[in-house]
């Protein structure tokens, strides 16, 4: 701000005082000169004042200068700023519209592969049904089969080989809906393990011996063998026999005549004394062919025709045979032990794990 001021020049003459009555001339000449200082001194404020006043308004034109230097630079850099704030919101726009494509595409394609992750776990599941169901038929036809061949052999081996060989398939598979057959073939397994042993081939040999004893089975009332006769015997056989002297000879032949004139014997049925010698062999024949009978009935697994045959057959010994002969005590024991082996015998059975395949195989 500039300020104005009157040059001296310019001002109004200043009235005169009126010379008072009580001073005199030489005091009138002092005020004069007092009075000009005075006026100076003013002007030289006002003119202190006009230059302060000039500065600060220099200062403050130059302040305010820069000031807007200032705001026109942070305008041309906002200006650009917003001109780049635009270029990266149309950037953005773009971005986030290709986005959104891009979304709705990941959308559509991840609709496809949901859809056939459906088809193919429904595809997987029908798979691993169809695969069970056809373990579960394999299994059982297989199980039939074992159980046929231990009905036909009377060993449970065949069938306790396919138990576990089921009960390791069943537990490659892992299937849950596969767990009561799992069960069903242990039980039965451990079953079949508790069962005694049954040996039909040590059984059918020892029916053979039974027949094999029978033909040199002595009966309660047959003449008994002479001593010429088993030289006879033995030498048909082939077997080294001493020769005899004549007098040696002679006393065998008395003998032999002296014993055929009397024997005195124990025979506790009568009906082995009724018993000829034709009717004897008739007897053997009749024995072997309860034998060979029983043989067939086991080989049948005809438990109860197999027992009755040996019994008929332990009849017919005890009634007709020698009972202090060896081959009597011994075709005796044979046929107990046969029987009390066949008594023992139990038909080995699977119904729990074959119920368990048959619930399996119709998805219950």
């Amino acid at each position: 701000m500039t300020t104005s001021t009157d040059s001296p020049s310019d001002a109004q003459p200043l009235p005169s005082p009126e010379p008072s009555s009580g001073s005199g001339s030489g005091s009138g000449s002092v005020a004069a000169p007092g009075r000009a200082l005075g006026t100076w001194i003013a002007l030289v404020l006002v003119l202190v004042v006009a230059l302060g006043g000039l500065v600060s308004s220099v200062l403050l034109w130059q302040k305010l200068s820069r000031m807007q230097e200032q705001l026109a630079q942070q305008s041309a850099s906002t200006g650009a700023q917003a001109l780049e704030a635009k270029t990266w919101a149309k950037q953005a726009q773009e971005a986030v519209q290709n986005s959104v494509a891009r979304v709705s595409l990941m959308e559509a394609r991840l609709s496809a592969v949901a859809l056939q992750r459906t088809q193919l776990e429904e595809l997987m599941h029908s798979l691993s049904r169809s695969r069970d169901e056809t373990l579960v038929v394999d299994i059982e036809s297989t199980l039939r089969i074992a159980q046929q061949q231990a009905l036909m052999t009377g060993s449970s081996e065949p069938l306790v080989t396919a138990l576990q060989s089921a009960q390791k398939r069943v537990e490659r598979a892992a299937q849950p809906r596969l767990t009561p057959v799992s069960r069903a073939l242990q039980k039965d397994l451990e079953r079949l393990n508790s069962l005694p042993s049954f040996d039909l081939p040590g059984l059918l040999v020892l029916l053979d011996e039974g027949v094999t004893l029978v033909d040199g089975l002595s009966f309660a009332n047959e003449v008994l063998v002479t001593q010429r006769q088993m030289r006879q015997q033995a030498e048909a056989a082939g077997e080294p026999v001493a020769a005899l002297t004549w007098w040696m000879a002679s006393l065998m032949r008395i003998g032999d005549e002296v014993k055929s004139l009397l024997r005195v014997s124990r025979i506790d049925t009568p009906e082995a004394s009724l018993l000829s010698p034709e009717q004897a062999f008739f007897v053997r024949e009749n024995l072997k062919l309860k034998l060979l009978n029983a043989r067939l009935g086991l080989l049948a697994r005809q438990n109860d025709g197999v027992r009755a045959d040996l019994s008929s057959a332990a009849v017919l010994v005890t009634r007709y045979a020698e009972p202090q002969s060896r081959r009597t005590v011994q075709l005796l024991e044979l046929l107990k032990q046969t029987s009390t082996q066949v008594r023992t015998i139990e038909p080995p059975r699977i119904e729990g794990s074959l119920a368990a395949l048959n619930t399996a195989a119709a998805g219950r």
